[in-house]
């Protein structure tokens, strides 16, 4: 199923292209007239994966309540996994 042009593309599609590309690019399989092109392709991915962890972030900020109602906003430390 294609997205239209004009709909929000999704954290994990963006991931997955941005990924896909940096391992072409990676592996030399990018011929250097499309390199270009792609990295242009790359940086708006990586500016959309961005926005939405920030998104996440600041929505993960309004749901954290104290007992009290009040807002408690705290730094979001997501668990590594190495």
């Amino acid at each position: 199923m294609e997205k239209d042009k004009n709909s929000p593309l999704g954290f994990e599609t963006a991931l997955a292209r941005l990924e896909a590309l940096v391992d072409a690019m990676e592996q030399g399989e990018v011929p250097l007239a499309e390199l270009l092109g792609q990295y242009e392709e790359g940086t708006k991915l990586l500016k959309v994966c961005e926005a939405r962890l920030k998104e996440a972030e600041l929505k993960i900020e309004k749901l954290k309540k104290q007992k009290d109602g009040s807002a408690s906003f705290e730094a979001f430390e997501p668990a590594r996994g190495d």
